[in-house]
């Protein structure tokens, strides 16, 4: 488990907020198909420390690379100030990322027979669901995350020549609902969350009216039921709203 102590941590939120008007500083720090990985253990310290429905993700330059730091709120909303945190350096991806989205359909059949038991109705129907439920449509963030990769350089120059880097993100907040509370997931199918795999990614806003980045949370869980475990049909995806310009009270 990663850790970086609190010290350690406002000096590199410091070293992240003094680069973010520096184009060529930037884009040394941040290849734009690299992740950060967070084990379970780190996704375990957070459950137990976090008292709020979101959590705070925030960025800082620590021993020359770009970590993401996860900081957990109280129940107003206020980081809780603690010795240590975990943290993820950015990193290259260690083998493909698969994202995947179950969807269930139901194929109802009718068969009806006559009172003298012969057949004059043999119809089929198929229930579509409006949607498949996950956290995020599976579209949705792997266009998010492939509008990063191509054009997430664009981006940061933009908003350092034209803004001097004061729009660029410095942490993010995160919805908590199933990266957090997922005891009920593992209860009622056997499944346990072995890492969380954290991708930037750009979307339009309709409140802004630009676009801007997202830290996209990508769970995975093994089924450890009968001999051995095997990786799961679906993982789960959470956004995160970046601060600025979606800042809150921390």
């Amino acid at each position: 488990m990663n850790t970086i102590n609190l010290e350690e941590s406002k000096r590199a939120i410091e070293a992240w907020e003094n680069c973010c008007g520096n184009y060529e500083a930037i884009k040394k720090l941040i290849p734009t198909n690299y992740v950060f990985n967070f084990d379970a253990s780190e996704i375990d310290w957070m459950k137990k420390e976090n008292q709020n429905n979101e959590f705070c993700t925030q960025v800082g330059i620590h021993q020359g690379q770009l970590i993401a730091i996860l900081y957990p709120m109280n129940t107003d909303g206020r980081q809780i100030v603690i010795d240590n945190y975990v943290y993820s350096p950015l990193q290259e991806l260690r083998q493909d990322l698969t994202l995947r989205e179950k969807a269930v359909y139901t194929i109802v059949k009718n068969a009806v027979l006559s009172k003298d038991l012969e057949k004059v109705d043999d119809t089929s129907d198929t229930s579509f669901p409006v949607s498949g439920k996950p956290v995020l449509a599976q579209d949705r963030a792997v266009t998010a995350i492939e509008s990063w990769r191509n054009e997430g350089m664009m981006w940061f120059y933009r908003e350092c020549t034209e803004f001097g880097g004061d729009r660029i993100f410095r942490r993010f907040y995160v919805p908590a609902q199933d990266i957090l509370h997922s005891e009920f997931k593992e209860e009622e199918s056997k499944e346990a969350l072995t890492h969380i795999i954290c991708s930037f990614g750009l979307k339009y806003s309709d409140i802004y009216g630009r676009v801007l980045p997202t830290l996209i949370f990508i769970s995975f869980y093994e089924n450890l039921e009968g001999n051995g475990s095997i990786k799961t049909i679906s993982n789960t995806y959470d956004w995160s709203h970046a601060c600025p310009p979606s800042c809150g009270i921390i």
